[in-house]
């Protein structure tokens, strides 16, 4: 909440005070327009007359009042336009107010940022308690599902206000353009609203925030919501998603895990704990083809903070849904928050995803995977360390969603200890388990791998809901995939081999036309013809120029911080070596953004993307130019 508040006091603070400096500049242009349009109706060209005035007003002060009514004695001077006067008088009036409410309002601390409906639960109980009140705008609280519907009926009222000051600026425009006419502009500024607003004026409107958890806006509330994403109107909504009824009590929620163990989902000889696939509202916001939708956790905060910032600027409903761990009911340790997010997105229980209607038609162009680890295979893989003998071993093994959910004790009583004496050849790794046939797996006992309290390598037993809940959360992957149109692209190895042939003998060519040309000097090695693979550099001075222009990608690896950014924002272009160091692996594995966005991303700024060989990805230029600053 801290963050996506954060976030939108970053991005209204410097538009609101970059329009407080026009909207002063525009007030005083105006009030100046109208005293030289009052003092225009004084005429000033005949001395002679001036001063038979000023013998006549005697020994008084002349004041302009005076002249002006001496005047219209002495000449058939035009009257001023009442109504024209009267209406400037009110416009001036109303950007004073406005200036007024921006500065100070009835608050004294001018205008909010951002206004927020929020739905009975953690959010309005836990969340507003005094005085840590992470809320300091308005704030409106009302029954279990209703935020959304009241979010509605408060951005229909906000959007009037704001299109009452909008209008007020652009007659003021108009009036000092001199092109203001009131029999075609009336008609139009009376029917003014929210949806003729431009770019500038939408982005200085504070967001209509609704706030919910997943019982609000997954079960009680979610018609509501659907009824909020269907209008089109550009409401935001943060889901704070903990799989849980955690207000009260812990209760099973439709947005929980097949097999998570909590109230009304016991587990027993009957029923071994929530026995129906977890609902994906990401998939239905995408359902409703109106709304951005992004779903992501803490442990991401770049995919998280981007994603907002973008959900933000889009005009249509934006839908924010959040891992966040409720850490009684998942049974984790208070600081283990984010290290349980993290492991979410790695095991496939929750992927992250954004989606946004306006990049295009087709899903593939609309839905963006970015930051799940190896996006091309069903399971990433981690390290587990363990003592073999004495002496620190490494295993490499699949994080499947078993993986994740050992370490919660919602899910402990789908697992069993095997002790080391009971292995057996009808013990089988869960990955390996899941990809077989059901009449395959008749006899077969998964198991995942895991450590005791001494470090030993054990042997954890999978329950059948595990294996349900595994297959589901593949399941759910394979789908996304599928949607974002995941390996449609992918070269086979003979295509690889022959595209990488193709380059090596382009440049040998080109170097051997140089030898002829005389167009080098001095001996020239294999190397040199060849050219060094862009995969290989890890230093500038290893960063080899590219054919047309392109330079190969870099990274100092000595300086990594191992914070995991780029290996997960694209596992196949980036790797840890055995140091845990960052390299580029394969630079050609992923469009070049990816590049760029591992820079900005690199928490120690070591990462420097080169300058890509193929400029015919989509906004390529723009990409060049934000990776000029790290290269």
């Amino acid at each position: 909440m801290h963050l996506f508040i954060a976030t939108v006091e970053s991005l209204m603070m410097p538009r609101v005070a970059k329009h407080l400096e026009y909207l002063g500049d525009l007030i005083a242009r105006l009030e100046r327009h109208v005293q030289l349009e009052l003092v225009g109706e004084i005429d000033v060209t005949d001395p002679a007359r001036i001063a038979h005035i000023v013998q006549d007003i005697g020994a008084k002060d002349v004041t302009l009042a005076g002249l002006a009514e001496h005047m219209e004695r002495t000449d058939d001077s035009h009257a001023i336009d009442r109504e024209w006067l009267e209406r400037m008088s009110q416009l001036i009036a109303r950007l004073r107010d406005l200036r007024f409410a921006y500065e100070e309002g009835t608050t004294g601390r001018g205008r909010s940022p951002m206004g927020i409906l929020n739905a009975t639960g953690c959010t309005s109980v836990w969340g507003s308690t005094y005085p840590f009140n992470p809320y300091p705008f308005p704030w409106a609280n009302h029954l279990f599902q209703d935020s959304p519907s009241l979010a509605m009926g408060v951005f229909e009222g906000h959007m009037a206000r704001m299109a009452d000051g909008f209008a007020a600026i652009r007659k003021a425009e108009l009036e000092l353009s001199g092109s203001y006419a009131p029999a075609e502009h009336d008609t139009f500024f009376h029917q003014f609203d929210w949806r003729g607003f431009s770019d500038a004026e939408w982005d200085l409107c504070p967001p209509v925030v609704a706030v919910g958890g997943d019982g609000a806006m997954y079960d009680i509330g979610f018609q509501n919501l659907s009824r909020l994403m269907a209008s089109g109107h550009p409401i935001k909504v943060l889901v704070v998603d903990t799989q849980v009824y955690s207000n009260t009590g812990g209760q099973a929620c439709t947005s929980g895990f097949f097999g998570q163990v909590s109230d009304m989902a016991q587990f027993g000889d009957a029923i071994k704990g929530k026995q129906e696939p977890r609902k994906e509202i990401g998939l239905i916001g995408i359902a409703h083809r109106t709304s951005y939708v992004m779903q992501s956790t803490i442990a991401q905060p770049s995919h998280m903070i981007e994603g907002f910032i973008r959900g933000l600027k889009a005009r249509r409903p934006a839908l924010f849904n959040i891992y966040s761990s409720c850490q009684p009911e998942h049974g984790i340790g208070d600081d283990m928050s984010a290290h349980q997010a993290k492991l979410a997105v790695e095991s496939r229980a929750y992927p992250i995803f954004r989606f946004d209607p306006d990049e295009g038609m087709t899903p593939e162009e609309c839905l963006d995977l970015e930051g799940n680890p190896a996006p091309d295979q069903d399971w990433p893989t981690y390290q587990l360390r363990y003592l073999k003998h004495g002496q620190e071993a490494t295993m490499e093994v699949p994080m499947t969603f078993a993986d994740f959910a050992i370490t919660e004790g919602r899910f402990r009583k789908h697992f069993r200890m095997a002790p080391p004496d009971t292995w057996n050849e009808n013990m089988v790794p869960l990955a390996e388990f899941l990809d077989l046939e059901e009449d395959e797996r008749e006899g077969l006992f998964p198991f995942v791998w895991s450590v005791d309290r001494k470090q030993q390598l054990t042997r954890l037993l999978v329950a059948k809901p595990m294996v349900e809940s595994c297959e589901d959360r593949r399941h759910f992957w394979t789908m996304l995939r599928a949607m974002a149109g995941a390996g449609k692209e992918e070269l086979s190895r003979e295509d690889v081999a022959d595209e990488v042939r193709r380059e090596v003998v382009g440049r040998i060519a080109s170097n051997l036309m140089q030898l002829a040309t005389g167009e080098t000097q001095g001996g020239v090695s294999l190397e040199a013809l060849v050219g060094a693979p862009a995969e290989a550099a890890t230093s500038a001075e290893a960063a080899p120029e590219a054919p047309g222009g392109g330079m190969a990608p870099w990274i100092d690896s000595p300086d990594c911080t191992t914070c995991d950014e780029c290996v997960n924002l694209n596992g196949r272009i980036f790797a840890y070596d055995e140091n845990r160091k960052a390299y580029i692996k394969d630079a050609s594995a992923g469009p070049y953004r990816d590049l760029v966005k591992a820079a900005e991303r690199c928490t120690a700024q070591v990462i420097h993307p080169g300058l890509p060989r193929d400029r015919s990805e989509k906004d390529v230029e723009k990409w060049i130019a934000r990776a000029e600053k790290y290269n």
